[in-house]
């Protein structure tokens, strides 16, 4: 079974099981609208491929831990489209949840998504309980304050931003949560994952300012020009974009160099070097990455 059909199965089940009993039929609607279709899942694909390369030995704990991932990343695209952050109408090519269902309903669908992820976690507890704490821990840390993506979020309120501290919350965050929870899953430590994580999220948001900068509306399946219409801090802006694509090339390369030894470093080494041609713009792409 391939990667990407674990983690659509896995997440399907758990959406109908959260749509289940006597939930509200436009909530129950909203909370499918929200996943699927989904976008590039690249977060539970990174904490999958991290399991496999560490010999994935409890592989229910591992998708729990991917679809976990993925449904608090689903739940902050919810609320950042909200009107009182980003007010955008549109996300992964069609109208932003609180466009379609309303923005009471928004507020509760990213909620809910947020609970049935730690939901998913715990009920896979049984396969190795210890394991399943560290998982859940891990996740609260990356999700919440003072360093997950809330407080990346909150960043946006302050008279005055920490660049960095605000990339690693915001972004960065559920990328060092999918390396170290698919570390985790596999019965490894967690801590020697943090740096790959940080740099794949460093990485992501480069690649991020880049395509809000170069690419259009229905390029992006959302809004471009975010970054400047908000007065956020970017790269393109601190660099201009030859600058953020050599400091993207740079950043994947640091990368590659950090994953831990293991059974499949090879093969993440691949993923990475996949993901960089999948981040940087078509036309500014160097020859290869990480060599």
């Amino acid at each position: 079974m391939s990667i990407s059909t674990r983690i659509e199965s896995h997440l399907a089940r758990t959406i109908e099981r959260g749509r289940g009993g006597d939930a509200p039929a436009r909530l129950s609607s909203a909370l499918h609208y929200a996943t699927a279709p989904g976008g590039a899942r690249i977060r539970p694909t990174i904490c999958t491929s991290v399991a496999l390369a560490c010999l994935d030995d409890r592989p229910a704990l591992t998708d729990a831990a991917a679809v976990a991932l993925e449904l608090v990343h689903c739940a902050s695209l919810v609320h950042d489209d909200m009107p009182c952050f980003d007010d955008a109408d549109m996300r992964r090519g069609k109208p932003s949840v609180h466009r379609a269902f309303s923005e009471p309903l928004a507020l509760l669908t990213g909620d809910s998504l947020i609970v049935m992820a730690f939901d998913t976690l715990a009920r896979a507890a049984p396969q190795d309980p210890l394991r399943a704490v560290e998982l859940i821990r891990i996740l609260a840390a990356r999700t919440g304050m003072p360093g997950g993506i809330c407080a990346g979020q909150g960043w946006e309120s302050e008279a005055r931003i920490d660049l960095a501290a605000y990339h690693r919350a915001k972004t960065g965050a559920l990328f060092v949560a999918a390396t170290q929870m698919g570390a985790v899953a596999a019965g490894q430590e967690a801590e020697p994952w943090e740096e790959l994580g940080q740099r794949i999220g460093e990485a992501f948001q480069v690649a991020d300012d880049l395509r809000d900068a170069l690419y259009d509306a229905e390029a992006l399946g959302k809004p471009a020009g975010q970054d400047d219409l908000h007065g956020r801090p970017n790269a393109v802006a601190a660099l201009g974009v030859d600058g953020a694509v050599g400091r993207l090339t740079d950043i994947l390369g640091g990368a590659i160099a950090s994953i831990p030894s293991c059974p499949g470093e090879a093969s993440l080494a691949a993923m990475v070097r996949r993901y960089a041609e999948k981040l940087t713009p078509l036309t500014h792409r160097p020859a290869r990455v990480g060599h």
